[in-house]
Formats: C-alpha cells, sequence, structure tokens
C-alpha cells in the first residue's frame, strides 16, 4: 500500500531546568500537535478509527542519545507511532538553581516534526 502524507506540524521544546533531552522532545512534540484538529482523518481519508494514521516523529535535540523514545511518543494519543532523534536543537546558557535539580546552567532546546500518513491504495 502507498502512503500519503496528510499533514506535518512542528513545535520547539525547552526544558529549563533539569537538564533532560526527553523532557524538552517531548515537550517540541506536544507543542506541535496543541493546535490542530485532524477532520480530514474521517472527512477524506476515510479512517474509521485515529489508531489507523501512521504518525512519524522527528526530533533534533541536544544529547540526543539520552532521549527516552517511549515517554516522547506517549504524547501522542492514537496512531501507529516512530520516532527518529537527531543531534540538533540548541544549548543555550541558563542558570543552575539547585532546588530545580539543575547538573549545570544548560537550557535544552528541541525541534520537532510530526507527519500524520494514511495507507490507501
Amino acid at each position: 500500500m502507498a502512503r500519503k502524507r496528510l499533514i506535518i506540524e512542528m513545535g520547539m521544546g525547552i526544558d529549563q531546568h533539569g537538564q533532560e533531552p526527553t523532557i524538552a522532545a517531548s515537550r517540541a512534540v506536544r507543542n506541535a500537535i496543541a493546535h490542530n484538529a485532524l477532520p480530514g482523518v474521517w472527512e477524506v481519508a476515510g479512517l474509521s478509527h485515529p489508531n489507523e494514521m501512521i504518525i512519524e516523529v522527528q526530533v533534533a535535540v541536544p544529547y540526543p542519545e539520552q532521549v527516552r523514545e517511549e515517554e516522547v511518543l506517549a504524547v501522542l494519543p492514537f496512531g501507529r507511532k516512530t520516532l527518529t532523534v537527531e543531534s540538533g536543537g540548541m544549548i543555550v546558557q541558563g542558570r543552575a538553581i539547585p532546588e530545580l535539580n539543575d547538573k549545570n546552567d544548560e537550557m535544552l532546546i528541541a525541534i520537532a516534526a510530526v507527519t500524520v500518513l494514511i495507507e490507501n491504495e
């Protein structure tokens, strides 16, 4: 079956304290999907359930090897989901606050692209 892209949404996420790339990545994905509705999934593509969507997520974040994939994908409520994580995003000098579990002064910024695809014959 051929896959066709229905929508691509982009987002940004930041972990200001704690230096957790998973948190920055999850926030970027949440930001990407925060302001959309997909009536075309039913009205145009003819899917009967949102779990029939194919969702491909790409995230660029500092320290990609530390990203916990299942936590990032858990942001998405439906679909057959995959995640590709790559090195990117940005590290910005912040201020370490011990009470917020900071390890250093880094703020981590992630960017994400969430692509919704459908299969059709």
